[in-house]
Formats: structure tokens, sequence, C-alpha cells
């Protein structure tokens, strides 16, 4: 087994909101007294509140793991990479370590917008931790990566946005440090090179036996990376283990399940005089209780109505929409005459259909095959998870839809199966 490179024991950070100090050195060092060292509450003037961003850590990584961060904004996440980093000091608690750390917070450390590529590249890369030697040795290198060689020796401050951070982000895949710390490196740049970063960042561990702790909000390049992950909220540790398992029981959280609507009081039913909704359910067909709702998963919407005018002729339609407003979808039914009574619809989405994102349904009703009966807005909402497999790309599948559809390649001068040939030779 490996030998363990960063432990971390009851890491805890206390920030005070507020002003940072009391104006008076001598306030101040009563106050660092009275809590240190007396252990008593100190009363002070300001009544500034203290807020843990984190809260008894314990964590452990073997060289060669690609560990990976999960969480809500504000969960602590970037806090405890800035202590595993030495940049800020815990409150409470230790960080032991072996061998060099090199930490990507911030993309462009060092850059300055009046020098030119050129120039940032030897600056940033010796705020990072490179030599002169090694940042000349891997130049070309940097610059091939980055793809700004035609604006070598341009100023910064006239790059484009994404060719700033393509040239900072290559300056720092570069390094060669035992652990390398990186904090939500999906932000940078377009798909391409996101694309490239990861692969950069897998070549790393897997390749080079490299540790890697990685924050990202992209589950599937967690997933892909990782072995094992942390989720952290609130400061604490909700879960520590293997990757699947954490993620998993992240996006349970996660998912809006907004799945079952029902009304056994006729009047407060949504509807109108003509018609009134009893219930609206939407069912994934989940592999078990405690399995992901994800792009593969199929979907039944059932629902129930009660119809309040004898001989009516009426269809229903079902609207499926993004959180943005954007339709899908507008599957309508059969048109039924129908008298005083209670109706039953039922529609099946099959799986690997949707792509991952936020949606709702809308029940629509129509008589006399035009007329606008009622409308109910955003009766479910539903989150889909991403999952892919026998892939390298991680970032955002483009579509609203993403279905299953065959597609085959092979080289032009490959023969064609015999059964291809066979229908050829009888035309068809």
């Amino acid at each position: 087994m490996s030998e363990v490179v960063i432990k971390a024991e009851n890491i805890s950070k206390l920030y005070q909101l507020g002003s940072i100090g009391s104006g008076s050195l001598r306030r101040d060092m009563q106050q660092w007294w009275h809590k240190h060292i007396t252990k008593r509450d100190f009363v002070s003037d300001h009544s500034n509140e203290e807020i843990w961003a984190l809260r008894n850590i314990d964590f452990e990584l073997r060289q060669g793991e690609a560990f990976g961060i999960i969480g809500h904004n504000g969960a602590g996440k970037s806090t405890f990479l800035k202590i595993l980093s030495r940049i800020i000091k815990p409150t409470e608690g230790r960080i032991l370590g072996k061998g060099k750390i090199s930490s990507l917070l911030e993309v462009g450390t060092g850059f300055h917008l009046e020098l030119t590529g050129r120039e940032n590249i030897f600056i940033s890369g010796h705020m990072l931790g490179m030599t002169k030697k090694e940042i000349t040795k891997k130049f070309d290198e940097i610059v091939d990566f980055s793809g700004v060689e035609t604006f070598l020796d341009t100023p910064v401050k006239r790059y484009s946005s994404g060719m700033y951070v393509r040239l900072a982000f290559s300056v720092a895949a570069h390094l060669e440090p035992d652990i390398l710390v990186v904090d939500e490196v999906l932000a940078v740049g377009d798909a391409e090179f996101q694309k490239k970063c990861l692969g950069k960042m897998n070549d790393a561990t897997h390749q080079n036996g490299r540790t890697i702790i990685f924050v990202s909000h992209n589950l599937q390049a967690i997933n892909n990376l990782c072995s094992k992950a942390m989720w952290l909220q609130k400061g604490s540790v909700m879960a520590n283990g293997h990757v699947k398992e954490i993620t998993t029981k992240y996006l349970q959280t996660l998912q809006i399940k907004n799945w079952s609507r029902k009304f056994t009081n006729l009047i407060e039913a949504p509807g109108n005089d003509r018609v009134r909704v009893l219930s609206v359910d939407l069912i994934p067909q989940l592999a078990h209780p405690d399995a992901i709702f994800d792009i593969r998963t199929p979907i039944v919407v059932k629902f129930s109505f009660k119809n309040l005018v004898p001989g009516t002729l009426l269809s229903t339609s079902l609207l499926l929409f993004t959180s943005a407003g954007e339709c899908i979808f507008d599957i309508p039914s059969n048109h039924i005459s129908i008298d005083d009574e209670i109706i039953n619809g039922e529609c099946h989405v099959p799986g690997n259909f949707l792509n991952d994102g936020a949606y709702y349904f809308t029940l629509y009703f129509v008589e006399n095959k035009s007329q606008e009966l009622f409308t109910y807005h955003e009766c479910l909402s539903f989150e889909v998870a991403d999952y892919r497999e026998n892939t390298d790309w991680y970032g955002k599948w483009w579509g609203y839809v993403r279905p299953d559809f065959p597609l085959h390649i092979k080289p032009a001068t490959a023969k064609l199966p015999i059964t291809d040939q066979a229908s050829n030779l009888h035309g068809n």
C-alpha cells in the first residue's frame, strides 16, 4: 500500500464577520489573551458574529490517489484547499504532509497585463514554484498546450478572456509537484480546452503517480478522475469514501422531488367549473429505491381529473419544459366524449431521451378539439442527473434531448458486412 502524503487532523477554521480588528493593538492583544490563554470570553465593544467555515475535518490521502471534494457553494471547499496549500492557518487542528505541494486555486497567478505572453510565462511559472531552467525546458510545450503561439509577443491586456485563461492554466498545468491542488478547473476556457485540462490531470495521476486533490461542481469529471471523494456541507463532512457512493448520496440531496400532487377536496383541486385535477404523479422507473434519477431512467406520468360537464368532447396534452421555459415536447391525447366522471391518463417517456438538467411538466385540457379548457402549469418538477460511460468528454452535453440512437463509423476501405453485400446483389 502506498504511503500517506497528506493527513489532516481535526481541522477547523473560525472567521469573525464584521471588522477585522478593534482598531487598538492593546485591545486586540487583550482579546487574544482572554480567548486563548484564560479561555474566557472578552467583552468587546464590537458585536461581530463568528462563523465556523470548517469544523473537525479529518482527512487522509495516499500517494498517487486522485481525491475529489464536492459540495454546495459556501460549503468550505476553497477554505479547506487554502489550508492544505498553507495559504491560511487552521484555527484548530494540524496538517501533516510529505512532498512538494503546488496549488492552482486562481488562474492567472503572477500575470501582468502590460507584459507579453512570453514574459508572463516566466513570471507566473516562477511564482508557482518552477525554476527558470524548468520553465525554459517546458516553454514550447506550454505554448503548444495553450494554443496562443501567434500572440505570444503581444501584451496579455490585448488577449481575449479565453486566451488569457488558456495561457495561465497552461503554465500551471506543467508544474510537476508531488501533490497538486486544483480548484474548479472546469471553469477554464472553452469545452475543447477543458477536455485537455482534464486529460492532463488524468495523466498526472494515472501515468506519473502524482497525488491530486480536485474540487469541482462537475460530478462526471469527479467520478472519472477520482477514486475517492469527500462531501462537505456547511463546513462539516457529510460523507467520505468511494467516489461513486459519495456522488450518489450528494445527487440524491440535489434532485428536485416534486413528483406527486393529490387533492381530496374537489373545491380546492386545481381547475374550474368544467374540470378539476385530482392527482398527478411522476414515477421514475428506478432499478432500486436508492438509485439516482439519471438520463437512463424511464418515466411514467399518471394523472386523474374529474369532468364536471356531461357530454364534453375532451382531450389532454402533456407538455415538458426545461427550467428556463423552453418546450421539449407537447404530447396530445385522443379526443373522447365523457360524462360527469373521473378520467385517468398515463404517458411513458423512455430512458436515454432527456439530457441532464431540471424540467417540469404542464397539463393542458382542451374541449371540442380547439378550445382551451384549463392549464395546470408546472404540476410536476424534477431533475435528471448526468451519466456517462466509455467517454473522456466531461463538458456539458449539448441539447435538451440525448437519445441513444445508433451511430457507427468505419474506414472507407472497410468491406461491407455480408448481409449488406447480399442485399446489394439482389438489388435491394
